[in-house]
């Protein structure tokens, strides 16, 4: 069979797996939508929180952010990596004991204020919409090349899928459906890289190939460093990036990740205390199969695009390079006539555009593997997204329905009218969502980053300020929410969307040499010192609230 027929075997099975989840486990009551009742295995829980944080930024971009910049693309490897550890450790089991259904609702009953649990909302919508902005585009990508489609036409496949199973299962359903997904996205992720692990170092284990030699000898990144200094790039294993942008991207992915409410909401599923810790560990495990893997995938593609697309007359490209051209994340300028490939550092004489998204997804075939395996890659990263999208979609519509309406607007609402609305508030969502699909601020990567530094700037220093800092009060935990969300806010539609400046694109005059996806970090720094120097001149909070704050800090005293 064709590359093709296998996409819609492949991805056909693992739908048809979904939905069926989706439908067995639908969501009867609030607790079933919110938090699956609370009693997932914690090794379950686990798997779904892999799932879950696994986006397409991970399978998809967060490769090709490395394999297009070496060494400078680790950051997002070493943020991501670093903020589940700081997540697992320093949050989720003082979080799963204050027993709330979402991070706005903790801040509300915390700070003992409906304008804190407001705030909340409205960062919590703003986290969750830009960031699934990124996996409707990861869908788009994956549909257009596979299902031979416009992009926008994926994004919108892509909102019909996720909107059934996220509305109709809710927690419930999306926890066993993320399960399914896991399974599915960590077996494409591994096959191909295994093959050409084999392939290209003669080592199955991709890990031990990233550091292994080639056929004639050389060293894979030996060779790699090679290769990028004959095309004009700097060398792959060495990095451009100022220090202090590194840092703070790396700081902002890592307070960023700690403070994502779809991930943190996982952990709210699990019967016990405990079992969140254990959770929390099983995660980290599943996680680090990918995580570990992706460098070598990236060293491997950087290789086979080098090899492919330098100095070959264009008459006689692969046939996955015309492929991918059909959905423009290939172009093709030929600046001086030749018709010869020039693939160079220098921008006036570089003739090929490469999308960083498509390089998981075109590396099998650059490798010329088997068309199922090709296949099965679609079908991962179909998964990947969809199943961030709809952990997402869970945020926005728990924010919307519990978090606003029942818990400020209506508290006597009915538990079947609530539910109504939440689902209601998810469909929302996805016609949002569609949208930044189609019209995304960035390439997926970038575009998660910046979901991950308005959660940096905003929810996490409320939270662990909320969880260590006992004198910290609701003016405190406003302020500083408000005014670190509001900094990065500007940072990002300043440098990223240009409004706010005639330059175009936007300009890269960016302060402290600090880029938007690192700008989070400096948000969060704000956010902290306003938050504590305003509430040391404010009245402290309740003895109870205090109290409340002593006993979270303690997860283990409760069973």
């Amino acid at each position: 069979m064709d590359v093709q027929s296998w996409t819609f075997l492949l991805v056909g099975l693992s739908f048809s797996l979904y939905i069926g989840i989706a439908i067995w486990t639908r969501a009867s009551s609030t607790s079933d939508f919110y938090v699956a009742g609370g009693e997932v295995n914690p090794i379950l829980n686990g798997m779904a929180t892999a799932a879950d944080w696994m986006s397409a930024a991970s399978f998809l971009s967060m490769a090709g952010l490395i394999s297009f910049m070496g060494y400078d693309g680790g950051i997002y490897l070493m943020g991501w990596t670093g903020g589940y550890v700081l997540l697992a450790l320093l949050l989720a089991p003082y979080l799963r004991k204050f027993g709330k259904f979402t991070v706005p609702d903790f801040i509300g009953d915390r700070y003992y204020s409906n304008v804190a649990r407001t705030v909340g909302i409205i960062c919590a919508l703003l986290i969750s919409l830009t960031y699934v902005a990124g996996q409707m585009r990861g869908v788009g990508i994956v549909f257009a090349r596979f299902l031979e489609v416009p992009i926008d036409t994926g994004v919108y496949i892509g909102m019909g899928l996720v909107f059934f199973y996220a509305v109709l299962g809710g927690m419930k359903g999306i926890t066993y459906t993320q399960i399914a997904q896991y399974c599915v996205l960590i077996f494409a992720f591994m096959v191909p890289a295994i093959f050409i692990s084999i392939q290209l170092t003669g080592n199955p284990i991709p890990q031990l190939g990233f550091g292994g030699q080639l056929s004639d000898g050389t060293f894979l990144l030996d060779k790699l460093d090679g290769l990028n200094q004959e095309l004009g790039f700097h060398e792959y294993t060495s990095g451009s990036k100022g220090m202090m942008d590194v840092f703070a991207i790396t700081f902002a992915l890592m307070a960023g990740t700690a403070g994502l409410p779809h991930v943190i909401v996982r952990f709210f599923t699990v019967p016990k205390v405990k079992d969140a810790r254990i959770s929390a560990g099983w995660a980290l495990i599943f996680i680090a199969i990918l995580y570990t893997t992706a460098p070598a995938i990236s060293a491997f593609a950087r290789t086979n695009l080098i090899r492919a697309t330098s100095n070959i007359s264009y008459t006689h490209v692969p046939e996955w390079f015309t492929n991918w051209e059909k959905t423009g994340l290939i172009k093709f300028e030929d600046k001086n006539s030749d018709g010869v490939i020039q693939y160079l550092a220098h921008p006036d004489l570089n003739e090929l555009t490469i999308d960083n998204d498509i390089i998981v997804l075109a590396n099998p075939e650059m490798a010329q593997l088997p068309n199922w395996v090709i296949a099965l890659v679609a079908a991962g990263g179909l998964a990947a997204a969809l199943s961030t999208a709809a952990g997402l979609l869970l945020v926005i519509s728990t924010s919307i329905a519990h978090d606003l309406i029942k818990k400020q607007l209506n508290s006597k609402i009915s538990e079947k009218k609530e539910l109504f609305l939440a689902r209601f508030a998810a469909g929302a969502a996805v016609l949002v969502a569609g949208y930044f699909g189609v019209n995304p601020p960035g390439f997926v990567a970038a575009t998660v980053a910046l979901a991950f530094g308005l959660a940096a700037s905003s929810f996490f220093p409320a939270i662990v300020l909320g969880i260590f800092d006992k004198r910290m009060n609701k003016q405190g935990a406003i302020a500083g929410m408000v005014t670190g969300i509001s900094l990065m806010l500007f940072y990002m539609i300043y440098f990223k969307l240009g409004w706010f400046t005639q330059t175009i694109p936007p300009s890269t005059d960016w302060w402290w040499d600090i880029s938007p996806e690192g700008f989070g970090t400096v948000g969060m720094l704000v956010n902290i010192v306003v938050a504590l120097v305003v509430s040391r001149w404010t009245t402290p909070p309740p003895v109870h609230i205090q109290q409340l704050t002593e006993s979270i800090r303690y997860p283990r005293r409760t069973a």
